[in-house]
């Protein structure tokens, strides 16, 4: 088959990523996109598309040869709530909602690969394409998974990419075993008698309690955990019906934990209670704990964290191709699937000055795009050898 312009496809890739990134949709609203996307994927003359999987999910297939075996590569479609600081002529025209973490970039390059694998082939097999919704609340890799995903389009092993801020362009790193963190949330109500300002005695207010537990929750990771195990804490929230004259009588504090097994997580939420039962008690208070797990840690398969780096090497050269020294504490529901089948989760890069992930200035570097939808294709020709 003919090669593909690579130059031509680049400048395909930008222009759809700059119109997704003008109309971003917030997870499950997708409609837009993925009508966006199922359209290209059809052009592009796929075996088979699919609407609607897992609620705005899409799903395309291809297929070459006599192979038996399939791959998935799965790209993310939804933006944040979050208003736009950027300049550019294509930015967000959704008031409150854009791209702040490059999805119209991965849904983009996936569509690259898409057009290069249906072009010029060279695989034996199956190749899904997986366009996935509202990864960032991690309910979308659920959601296609709960519509039988793996029954309607059986697949062996899964890969996928993020934009990395202060990786450079058309670097690539991944590593085996634990790669991303679990995420769980958490939220404690502090309940008391809030009153006047000038008569603290008069009540059982919340404030100074509340105040006390943040600090207090800082030492379940400083004190309370092994230094051996990697976690994260955070408080984001302290929330009370109090106003300048008035004591509270509710606080709620919010916040999310981060961990890498599953045991580390149970002892967090348990120290959490205990933390929070006491100082609710100290001060005359009651409390309520709701702790859930949103995201699952992230694992790659040892063998095929191998083979992409491989994979990338042969489209990125060996100078931008390297293994990740450590883990990194933020999330990503692409977990979901790798608890189905075995895969390999990867970071390329969005550029050294790029602003970060999910700030109101960030922006998906185009001259990444090419990078990514190579490496799509180079890990579905190098799992999929055409005979």
């Amino acid at each position: 088959m003919p090669k593909l312009d690579l130059d031509a496809l680049q400048s395909e890739m930008t222009a759809w990523r700059r119109h997704l990134h003008t109309h971003p949709e917030f997870g499950f609203e997708e409609k837009q996109t993925a009508a966006f996307v199922a359209g290209k994927l059809r052009e592009f003359g796929l075996d088979d598309v699919v609407e609607n999987i897992g609620g705005t999910g899409v799903v395309g297939t291809l297929r070459r040869g006599s192979g038996n075996r399939a791959i998935a590569l799965r790209a993310d479609m939804d933006a944040l709530r979050i208003t736009e600081q950027g300049e550019h002529p294509y930015r967000s025209q959704k008031p409150g909602v854009m791209h702040a973490c490059g999805h119209d970039g991965h849904t983009s390059m996936l569509l690259g690969a898409a057009k290069l694998l249906a072009e010029e082939g060279g695989f034996d097999g199956t190749v899904r394409f997986l366009f996935q919704p509202a990864e960032e609340w991690g309910r979308g890799a659920l959601a296609m998974l709960d519509d039988r995903l793996m029954e309607r389009f059986p697949f062996d092993e899964i890969y996928g990419l993020h934009n990395m801020p202060g990786l450079a362009i058309g670097q690539f790193q991944t590593r085996a075993g634990s790669f991303m963190s679990a995420e769980d949330n958490f939220e404690i109500v502090l309940n008391g008698v809030g009153g006047h300002a000038a008569k603290p005695h008069a009540g059982h207010e919340v404030l100074v309690a509340a105040c006390a537990l943040v600090m207090q929750l800082q030492t379940i990771v400083s004190r309370r955990l092994s230094p051996a195990d990697i976690a994260v804490l955070s408080v984001t929230e302290l929330l009370t019906d109090g106003t300048r004259n008035v004591l509270p009588g509710t606080a709620r504090i919010l916040g999310d934990a981060r961990s890498f097994r599953p045991e580390v997580s149970a002892e967090i939420e348990r120290q959490m209670g205990i933390i929070a039962r006491g100082t609710a008690e100290s001060y005359n208070l009651t409390c309520e704990m709701i702790y859930t797990r949103e995201f699952v840690p992230l694992v790659n398969d040892a063998a095929l964290s191998l083979e992409a780096l491989a994979a990338a090497r042969a489209v990125l050269s060996d100078d931008n191709v390297a293994i990740a020294k450590e883990p990194m504490t933020g999330s990503e529901d692409f977990a979901r699937f790798l608890e189905h089948v075995p895969g390999c989760f990867a970071y390329v890069g969005n550029g050294e000055g790029s602003a970060p992930l999910h700030n109101p200035s960030y922006d998906f570097d185009d001259r990444g795009l090419i990078h990514g939808a190579r490496f799509h294709a180079a890990i579905v020709r190098h799992r999929l050898h055409a005979r």
